[in-house]
């Protein structure tokens, strides 16, 4: 078997390499960073007006009817530069949720509309929501809700099934909720306010399993970003009159981080294939959650050892991909959860 890329995943990838990697330099990531949304709406606009937004939407819409491959392909680059956009907001968990609402669809394709999914509550696992939704009137609370600040409309998580919400409706109330990150989040409170169903539980697993494999790729991506920096960074660094890298203890601790870095990057791919192929992914799915949240947690902590004062340097990027991937972990369960999930799933056997 050939797991390699196909030539379209690859111009794909260096596309959105591209795009994001020219907009996401140090100066314009602190700009955004000051604004009041702390989203580049400039860059996701670009993104849209190359096709990468609404790459797995249908070609009727303006999509690029392209399948999860080739998101993951954009999404782990958008993880490389850890650009500001709503890329696993839209792209992984709300956008696919979609089906069946093409003016939507449409809207989102051109980047004109942000639509994001409302997945997590104060407590409780988001596998197991307990907002409801009688006679398409949904209630309950979500908190983290990434880019709701922005959205034009939730796709929200119930026990009954999902939903999509428009955030002007009645009974819909969106709170700023500031995080580590700079980039607002949002607790949203849904009071018996309108929704369409989208589909049933089913459908809420579906996008639950969508947003772990994004946040894993995202993250081996971010991941990369930060041992490349790293290894540079060492190179280029000298003390005792040599590189630090020459130094047993920098090139071991960096040797680990690009062991873990390889392990999150082949776990979240087969994970990534296997649900791109219809075959059972959720064990795998949550390996490689938990590799990104605990393997991830090592490589950004040993970046920023090996780069001494200068990694907290809030001019320098480092920190970016230290704060996305803390962000990642935390997106649909870090390393316990995922671990105690995967065991209920192995002891049901």
């Amino acid at each position: 078997m050939d797991f390699s890329f196909t030539p379209e995943q690859t111009d794909l990838r260096e596309l959105a390499a591209r795009i994001a990697g020219d907009a996401t330099t140090p100066e314009r990531a602190k700009a955004v960073t000051a604004s009041d949304d702390g989203v580049d709406m400039e860059l996701w606009a670009a993104l849209a007006t190359a096709g990468l937004v609404g790459i797995s939407f249908p070609e009727s819409v303006g999509g690029g009817g392209f399948g999860w491959l080739e998101t993951c392909v954009v999404l782990e680059e958008v993880g490389r530069t850890a650009a500001a956009v709503p890329a696993l907001a839209v792209m992984a968990l709300a956008g696919p949720a979609l089906e069946g609402q093409p003016e939507l669809q449409r809207a989102v394709t051109d980047g004109t509309t942000v639509v994001t999914a409302a997945v997590h509550e104060p407590v409780g696992d988001p596998f197991a929501p307990t907002a409801t939704a009688t006679a398409d009137r949904v209630s309950g609370v979500k908190v983290c809700v990434p880019s709701g600040t922005i959205a034009s409309a939730f796709v929200v998580t119930t026990a009954d099934g999902l939903y999509l919400v428009e955030a002007t409706a009645d009974g819909v109330t969106v709170e700023r909720a500031d995080t580590t990150t700079k980039v607002p989040e949002a607790r949203v409170t849904f009071d018996n306010a309108p929704g369409v169903p989208l589909g049933g539980p089913e459908a809420v697993e579906a996008l639950l399993w969508r947003g772990i494999s994004a946040a894993c790729v995202m993250t081996s991506g971010a991941c990369a970003a930060a041992l490349a920096l790293t290894a540079s960074y060492t190179v280029e660094r000298h003390q005792f009159g040599k590189p630090i890298a020459s130094l047993q203890a920098v090139s071991q601790r960096t040797g680990d981080a690009y062991i873990d870095t390889e392990a999150i990057r082949l776990t979240a791919w087969q994970a990534a294939w296997r649900m791109s192929e219809g075959l059972p992914c959720e064990e795998q799915l949550l390996a490689a959650k938990y590799q990104a949240a605990e393997a991830g947690w090592r490589v950004v902590h040993a970046a920023h050892h090996l780069h001494g004062g200068f990694g907290v340097d809030r001019d320098y990027p480092l920190h970016r991909f230290f704060l996305l991937h803390k962000q990642l972990e935390l997106q649909l369960g870090s390393g316990t959860p995922s671990l105690a999930h995967l065991g209920r799933l192995l002891a049901d056997i």
